[in-house]
């Protein structure tokens, strides 16, 4: 049976429900203090401050206009106690309850950042913020192992980074949470694994000389597994440099202090953790210089010596050619020149010559076949220092993509994306009639969830 009209309910519109509904806040609550602990803290290109503010059991958004903003006299941030003064309203383009806050004092430390200050001042007094226990990093490391979620920007960056300075350097990846629940414990088992890598004996890759420990930014809350306890003794125990690169420049985690470097961003950590190729090829074009102006000093020096040596058996050889005719002139002149004591003579005198000859020859031989060879070196080394180069340049290459991500997917696995391209790791991101695309080894394929 049809229900009376005077028996249905109102019907609403969406904008009049919320603004009876800011109504009755008004009238109810405002103007209203509420004291809690700041969250996701931002400030806007146009002055005005948007956060939460939350306690052990609930949040509630708030914004803070410029004018209010001004009037502060100390720079918020998430984890600190604050006491604000506002109105609660309704912002009716998304129908979100939300405080307008009017003013903002500081009420003491939040509850994560108090947490986070005893852990600290905990492991700052057992030594494991000691800069003497830092180690320096390696200027070129055998291979370079990164702990850090697969699907992050992180990740992305630092693989940029490295192949555009050091693409000749073994990328290791080990793939972990970086946030949530359960994300401490990921990050711990992640960089067990790559600690493995660092035995000299591993027959698989090259050991792994340093590790990069990154993640992009993000609140109190997001970058917190990098707070845990277990997580910054196991980061101490690194057989290996390790550098910390987490969140944004002005984000601190107790792994930051841990860590031998920390790096304010995970690009900076890339470029932390090798010296850039150019810088080598650099100093190897140098020494390549250094080597061929000395080669050529030597070639001049032994020339040199061996002319001198030349030019003192010339001299030699003539001064005994005088004597030896003296002497044959003094036998004959007493003997009265007899013919066949004069031919003895003479061929005495010619087995002196050809053995005198024989002497300056052979030395001079000796050194033309020295500068030869010393020569022939040259042209070698030289003309095999760009061959060598190119092959481990190849075999550089060959290493790194066998560490690409996109291997993964011949292995039968698939990238799901929604119609913007963001990808898609959890089913609570999926809706019915939702449009999908899976990017396969070959190519991409239409979706469509049904339920």
């Amino acid at each position: 049976m049809p229900l009376n009209d005077d028996l249905k309910p109102r019907a609403w519109t969406v904008s009049a429900l919320c603004r009876a509904i800011a109504d009755t806040l008004d009238a109810q609550f405002n103007p209203v203090t509420v004291r809690g602990e700041i969250s996701g803290f931002s400030r806007a290109a146009s002055g005005h401050c948007y956060f939460s503010l939350k306690d052990d059991t609930g949040q509630i958004r708030c914004a803070m206009f410029r004018r209010a903003a001004s009037l502060m006299d100390f720079a918020p941030r998430d984890g600190e106690l604050v006491e604000v003064r506002g109105r609660l309203g309704v912002y009716e383009a998304r129908g979100d309850l939300q405080l307008i806050v009017e003013s903002m004092e500081r009420a003491g430390q939040g509850a994560l950042f108090e947490q986070f200050l005893r852990l600290k001042a905990k492991l700052e007094a057992e030594g494991l913020f000691d800069p003497a226990h830092k180690r320096a990093l390696p200027a070129q490391p055998r291979a370079i192992g990164v702990v850090t979620s697969l699907g992050a920007a992180a990740w992305h960056d630092v693989v940029t980074a490295l192949q555009r300075r050091v693409p000749h350097i073994p990328v290791l990846m080990a793939p972990a949470l970086v946030q949530g629940a359960g994300a401490a414990a990921t990050l711990a088992q992640a960089l067990q694994s790559i600690f493995a890598l660092t035995a000299e004996d591993n027959p698989l890759c090259p050991p792994v000389d340093v590790i990069l420990l990154v993640r992009g930014g993000g609140s109190m809350e997001d970058l917190w597994s990098f707070n845990d306890e277990n997580l910054a003794r196991l980061i101490a125990q690194s057989p290996v440099p390790l550098i910390c690169g987490v969140g944004h420049e002005t984000d601190f985690t107790i792994a930051d202090f841990v860590a031998d470097v920390r790096a304010p961003t995970p690009t900076a950590a890339a470029e932390m953790a090798a010296t850039d190729r150019s810088v080598g090829l650099e100093a190897l074009s140098v020494l390549e210089q250094r080597l061929g102006r000395g080669l050529l000093r030597q070639q001049d020096r032994q020339a040199q010596r061996l002319d001198a040596v030349a030019a003192r058996l010339g001299v030699g050889l003539v001064r005994q050619q005088e004597r030896q005719s003296q002497r044959l002139n003094a036998i004959a002149t007493r003997l009265g020149r007899p013919q066949a004591l004069l031919g003895q003579h003479r061929q005495w005198l010619d087995r002196l010559a050809h053995r005198l000859q024989a002497g300056v020859q052979s030395p001079l031989t000796d050194r033309a076949h020295q500068l030869e060879r010393l020569n022939d070196r040259l042209r070698f080394n030289l003309g095999q220092q760009v061959p060598q180069r190119a092959q481990r340049l190849e075999r550089a290459a060959l290493r790194l993509s066998s560490v690409d991500p996109r291997q993964v997917l011949e292995r039968g696995y698939a990238w799901l994306s929604d119609a913007h391209g963001q990808a898609l790791t959890h089913a609570a991101q999926f809706q019915p009639g939702q449009a999908v695309r899976a990017t396969l080894a070959d190519g991409e394929v239409p979706l469509k969830v049904q339920g």
